[in-house]
């Protein structure tokens, strides 16, 4: 199965995520009745209503939350937010996938606030996002997504719109998209883009909800035979378009997908190895999806390598610019190429390892909704390796052992 988090038009937010969910299926009732228990853990913090109810936007029916609360606080630190939504998840009972991504949701939120004022973690404050809607946006979903059963399926997000003008904020007037938006999106696989309209279209908790959730980001759907459709609406409205968040789940109609790279290849024979290592470190930094060095013979009978670089188009020219300018080579050849992917997602998985916590990316390959094949990420075991002082192959049988376990796999 796959879910297609449809927001090109009016962007995301934690509360239409979660009225999206609802509208397609999740059981509201078991939504409320864990968000309420968040007041144990935020003190003089108080949800006197919430509620799922139907509105209309541009002609189009969707769910909309409600939710009216009282609090005595203007800001909070993020790690008061952030504990609470941990001791929340263990306390309603969330799988350990939905348990992982409400942590590296709220996480999100905090190392964007740390990273743009310059200030540790433990320190960060939240202003606008610190009142108890924020924790009610990320639980709500984590339930609303283990109650779906979502997490093991496909997730794409289309590319989000994030508004444009400015905004004002608790430390004045600032362009728009705000920093933090910014700073969740960098480095991850969402392609954001403009809009229409001048004001604030994408939040930081929808932000980080999405990175957190979505697997890959498409500018168009897969192909699938559509199964159910949610409309989740956010509480402004807009001149000539709908706030609506549109979330839609599909079955593959194929057992693999298929996208459009561009290949580079070009010949070189007179740099070194090291030049040769340098480049392939900077392409892969800059978002190649693979490099491949290849020994041959050329004319003259010259030992040659012959480099051959998949990329997307849209970071095309760049590619052909850092190759050329590490190279010195005289040209390169382009070409458009198909391929089909054998489908997989990446999850998060919790881990203990020789007494030691960490969390473990894993790429898992699924058919009709079997798990045939699991491996995790290098990079992560390398990190427990070096964390625990053994070998990278100790390493990775150990953190098997405890993910077969965690994800009830063979």
């Amino acid at each position: 199965m796959t879910l297609v988090i449809d927001a090109q038009v009016a962007g995301i937010s934690g509360d239409m995520l979660l009225s999206a969910l609802v509208n397609i299926g999740a059981n509201k009732s078991k939504i409320i009745e864990g968000v309420k228990m968040s007041e144990d853990y935020l003190k003089d913090s108080k949800i006197q209503n919430i509620d799922f109810e139907k509105t209309v936007k541009h002609g189009t029916e969707a769910t909309r939350l409600v939710l009216d609360i009282k609090e005595e606080h203007n800001e909070r630190k993020g790690v008061e937010i952030q504990d609470c939504i941990l001791r929340l998840s263990d306390k309603i009972g969330l799988s350990e996938k939905a348990k992982v991504f409400a942590k590296e949701s709220i996480k999100s939120l905090i190392k964007a606030e740390s990273k743009i004022h310059g200030e540790p973690i433990e320190s960060v404050h939240f202003h606008e996002t610190s009142s108890i809607d924020t924790v009610v946006d990320i639980i709500g979903s984590a339930i609303a997504l283990d109650d779906l059963k979502l997490f093991f399926e496909d997730i794409i997000s289309t590319p989000i719109p994030v508004g444009g003008g400015t905004l004002s904020f608790s430390h004045g007037i600032t362009s728009n998209p705000a920093s933090a938006i910014l700073e969740i999106f960098r480095n991850s696989d969402i392609i954001i883009k403009g809009g229409g309209a001048k004001e604030e279209l994408t939040t930081p908790t929808g932000a980080s909800l999405l990175v957190n959730l979505a697997n890959k980001c498409s500018e168009f759907y897969p192909s699938m035979k559509v199964r159910s459709i949610g409309y989740g609406a956010g509480n402004k409205d807009f001149e000539g378009f709908p706030n609506i968040l549109k979330i839609v789940r599909g079955e593959t109609t194929h057992q693999f997908e298929q996208d459009i790279v561009q290949v580079i290849e070009t010949n070189v024979d007179d740099v070194s190895g090291e030049v040769i290592g340098q480049m392939i470190d900077k392409l892969i930094s800059m978002g190649a999806k693979d490099v491949t060095v290849t020994p041959s013979i050329t004319k003259k009978s010259r030992p040659t390598n012959l480099v051959s670089v998949i990329c997307d188009s849209s970071n095309l020219n760049e590619m052909i610019n850092s190759i050329t300018s590490e190279t010195g080579t005289l040209g390169v050849r382009v070409r458009t190429s198909s391929r089909y992917i054998v489908p997989r997602i990446i999850v998060s998985v919790p881990i203990t390892v020789l007494e030691r916590n960490f969390t473990v990316r894993c790429k898992i390959i699924k058919n009709d909704d079997v798990t045939k094949h699991f491996k995790v990420e290098a990079d992560d075991v390398k990190s427990v390796a070096v964390s625990l002082d053994i070998s990278f192959r100790e390493a990775n049988a150990l953190i098997i052992t405890e993910v077969k376990e965690k994800l009830h796999l063979k």
